[in-house]
């Protein structure tokens, strides 16, 4: 029954885009008078515990650390993270997920990121992917990371997605348990070329990953305003263009699956247009289209729980948004 309620749920905000508002009455509740800077990524684990990284140099006031976990009600349960022993921290935070075992995965898109890092939930670092150097291009190389930007993680599987990235054109899987490299692929699941321009190659930034339930990966390629769809092996399966002629930054910054086994719908967030965009997974075709100009500024990411409550980060804004269906 809690299945056939949240496809319900989705099927009414599919046909209409004002069911989805604000929730006015929560925000994050930030202890010791701390302060947001730029809210690049937002995940919610199995627990329906909202994740947060932010850029803490670009903070107005006292810093908070730029990892936090908050509760349903947005009480802050952990915070941690910048530099430590034995890992290289980011130039620019940019995006996390957590994953089924409740360990943390993130990345940083700073001119000379090009690192993967892992911790438990507590912040304790497991590993590093990747090291930090001059990023240039150079999609085909199996051991540097360029600039990644999202990340996905396959715990029954053991592999870990990189959505590789602001200096690369490309998905990159790695063996969780030892870090080893397993394949890359490009747009339309071809071998990736760095000297075309071509919309038969992802743009920069390859900007998004994330694994639904029945097996396909999906791909912000955000420039190109476009989500690419493919089995897990490369495969290249679908295309969606969302916002055709939005012209860059691009439309396709992030998305989220809906809650439920199905997984029906999908929300994606057009940063480059200000939207949140419902879309209907079996063909792409949208649904809603949601906020109005100037009420998202740069909506970089955006996650679902299992009670389909909408989170929303904003760059420029500084901002963590809950939103009630």
């Amino acid at each position: 029954m809690r299945i056939f309620a949240l496809l319900a749920l989705w099927l009414c905000w599919a046909g209409a885009a004002q069911a989805l508002s604000p929730d006015a009455s929560w925000s994050p509740q930030l202890p010791k008078g701390w302060m947001l800077g730029e809210v690049s990524g937002v995940a919610v684990d199995r627990h329906d515990h909202v994740w947060l990284l932010h850029r803490p140099a670009t903070a107005p006031g006292t810093l908070a650390p730029p990892v936090i976990a908050l509760d349903r009600a947005g009480h802050v349960l952990r915070a941690w993270g910048g530099k430590g022993a034995g890992y290289d921290w980011f130039d620019a935070e940019h995006s996390l997920t957590v994953d089924s075992a409740d360990h943390v995965w993130l990345t940083g898109n700073g001119p000379h990121d090009g690192q993967v890092l892992e911790f438990d939930a507590d912040g304790r670092f497991l590993r590093q992917i990747g090291h930090p150097g001059a990023s240039k291009a150079a999609s085909n190389d199996t051991t540097r990371l360029g600039r990644p930007a999202g990340i996905a993680v396959d715990r029954d599987e053991g592999e870990v997605y990189v959505a590789d990235g602001y200096a690369n054109r490309r998905v990159i899987v790695f063996d969780i348990a030892s870090g080893a490299y397993k394949r890359h692929w490009g747009a339309y699941g071809a071998r990736p070329d760095d000297a075309s321009a071509a919309r038969r190659q992802f743009s920069h930034p390859v900007h998004c990953v994330h694994l639904s339930r029945d097996g396909l990966v999906y791909v912000c390629d955000r420039q190109n305003n476009r989500v690419q769809i493919f089995r897990r092996d490369g495969r290249f399966v679908a295309e969606w263009i969302i916002a055709p002629g939005t012209k860059p930054p691009g439309s396709a910054w992030d998305l989220a699956l809906s809650p439920g086994e199905a997984e029906p719908m999908v929300l994606v967030a057009d940063g480059g247009n200000g939207r949140l965009r419902v879309l209907r997974r079996s063909d792409g075709r949208e649904g809603a289209v949601i906020g109005r100009p100037g009420q998202f500024r740069w909506l970089h990411a955006v996650a679902i729980d299992s009670r389909g409550f909408v989170y929303t980060g904003e760059v420029t804004a500084h901002r963590l948004q809950r939103w009630l269906p």
